[in-house]
């Protein structure tokens, strides 16, 4: 089984080495337009292999992508001194319109996990891109909210004690400021939150709360201003979704792909919790029971991101 990894910045490089490290898959490709770079990561993480899992790790050109069952997209530009999001956006466009073809030409059955921030729009563009090869968005993927997720479960399950693999708790909407902490729908085992906080005596009010949503939705700004950029735990979210993919595990995860409609908004790419398998995004998305607050703040959400495309639409035309 083939992985590809188009971009190897800290993102791309840590999801081939966390792809090792677990024993994903069996051969490892990464392409950068720094073929220097590419080919220094690919030899440094091969060298762990005695360590890990027998895969082999390569560096190649887009021609080297061919059989992969699953490309990784992680490739962007950076933010100037002084450019909008919306330049920024532009900008990026650009790239996928040169990528994406570039990894469908010789990889046309791969399923496409999109990294590159902001993951929302550019998983959106992605699959516009992709439609030209006659591939349907379900296997165009964005890692979405999966590590915001991962990062509201983990806090929860050390605030009750729980093991956070037990704590079924989910970040919907945009992977970024508008997103939405879907706390009336946090389950921990089989029982709603708010009865097992109740029944062993932990404190769950209003500023535990605050503390926790705090901690989920600006999780990136400290991490970031302290070590510059974040790459851990995508890379681990990378890995999991890669693996999900390639055993075809149906596994329900909080990632981003195109959909007719969510929260009364049309056409948007938005994390929700959907079904993934070997050939992408299985079905709609898994509706969530959210109370009227959470589903206010999902619209809005939804909303911002639909405008954002607009206007992007605009810029690059």
């Amino acid at each position: 089984m083939k992985v590809g990894i188009v971009g190897t910045g800290f993102v791309g490089s840590t999801a081939a080495f966390a792809l090792v490290m677990r024993g994903i898959g069996r051969e490892v490709v990464l392409v950068d337009l720094d073929t220097r770079r590419a080919q220094a990561e690919a030899d440094d993480i091969l060298h762990g292999v005695p360590f890990a899992k027998p895969l082999t790790v390569t560096a190649g050109d887009y021609e080297a992508l061919s059989g992969c069952r699953v490309v990784i997209i992680g490739a962007g530009v950076g933010q100037k001194p002084g450019e909008t999001r919306l330049q920024l956006l532009a900008r990026n466009a650009e790239v996928f319109r040169q990528v994406i073809p570039s990894v469908l030409r010789h990889a046309p059955r791969a399923v496409l996990i999109i990294a590159t921030n902001p993951v929302d729009i550019m998983t959106h563009l992605a699959a516009e891109y992709a439609r030209d090869f006659d591939v349907p968005s379900r296997r165009v993927i964005g890692s979405g909210t999966m590590l915001d997720t991962a990062r509201f479960r983990t806090l929860l399950g050390r605030h009750v004690g729980i093991d956070a693999r037990h704590v079924h708790a989910y970040v919907v909407g945009e992977h970024g400021d508008s997103e939405v902490l879907a706390w009336s729908a946090v389950r921990v085992g089989a029982a709603a939150l708010p009865d097992f906080a109740r029944d062993r005596g932990i404190s769950l009010g209003e500023s535990d709360r605050e503390k926790i949503d705090d901690a989920v939705r600006n999780a990136a700004y400290r991490i970031i201003e302290g070590k510059s950029a974040t790459y851990y735990g995508v890379a681990s979210a990378l890995a999991y979704m890669t693996n999900v993919v390639l055993h075809d595990q149906r596994s329900l995860m909080t990632v981003c792909t195109p959909q007719p409609r969510i929260a009364d908004v049309e056409d948007v790419t938005v994390s929700m919790p959907h079904v993934v398998g070997g050939d992408g995004v299985i079905g709609e998305h898994h509706p969530l029971q959210l109370d009227e607050r959470e589903q206010e703040a999902l619209q809005a959400s939804a909303t911002l991101i639909r405008k954002l495309a607009d206007d992007l639409a605009g810029e690059v035309n």
